[in-house]
């Protein structure tokens, strides 16, 4: 019963707002960060609705005046939500290329500027990111990526791959390491149930990226998958 009311919300919601962004995108004269608002809304509004609570560890570890490469482990469909709804930034995604053509979501999210990558195509793949950095150097904003590439299949955090990492390292910009807890058990990949657990965000101390260099990449991507996995298995639920 959960997840049949989890999917109706969804959808419902996303219809909800995917038609207000439409109607309001002509309008929106910021780039987008007034399309986010309503995504934001969005996000939190599918969550009050399945009445799933919300907890957030280590906001206090990053500048509210700076900009992040929010880097975060893959467990769930709900992780892109629970990161849009409740991270206090003006965060776009990059996203798997397939979701840009959902109807509503994926005009919402086109719509507010987020990033798609054809992970299928590395040349493609390669161009989306190149993009992305002339896209922040020009209107600055958080990033949030999952380094792991899709969602994992048991739970355990696997390798970070470096090709969206290295934006950190052409843009300056410092990355967020970031722990998902909770969203595997509550809806994991291969599941079709719904448990309503706490889901948690565990943010650790940022990372400067501007003491590293392209070559470093792999390096600096081995870090923040460190830092993750400590994050995630140092949780301790207070």
């Amino acid at each position: 019963m959960h997840f049949f009311w989890l999917l109706f919300v969804t959808v419902f919601w996303t219809i909800f707002f995917g038609i207000i962004t439409i109607l309001i995108s002509p309008f929106d004269f910021t780039k987008g960060k007034i399309l986010h608002r309503v995504v934001r809304y969005w996000a939190r509004t599918i969550f009050f609705s399945a009445r799933v609570k919300i907890k957030i560890k280590g906001l206090d570890n990053l500048d509210t005046q700076k900009n992040y490469i929010f880097a975060a482990n893959h467990s769930s469909s709900l992780d892109i939500p629970l990161m849009l709804g409740f991270i206090p930034f003006w965060i776009v995604p990059v996203s798997k290329i397939e979701l840009k053509w959902i109807p509503f979501l994926g005009w919402a999210m086109q719509m507010a500027g987020h990033i798609f990558v054809d992970r299928r195509d590395h040349e493609r793949a390669m161009s989306s990111i190149s993009k992305t950095k002339e896209s922040l150097l020009k209107t600055p904003r958080s990033i949030l990526l999952f380094p792991e590439g899709s969602r994992t299949n048991n739970g355990k955090i696997q390798p970070f791959k470096s090709g969206g990492l290295s934006l950190g390292i052409s843009t300056g910009i410092p990355i967020a390491p970031v722990a998902l807890i909770g969203t595997f058990e509550s809806l994991g990949k291969k599941s079709n149930t719904f448990k309503n657990k706490l889901l948690t965000i565990s943010i650790g101390t940022s990372i400067d990226t501007k003491h590293y260099e392209e070559a470093d990449r792999k390096v600096l991507s081995r870090l923040v998958y460190k830092r993750v996995k400590e994050l995630k298995n140092n949780y301790s639920g207070n």
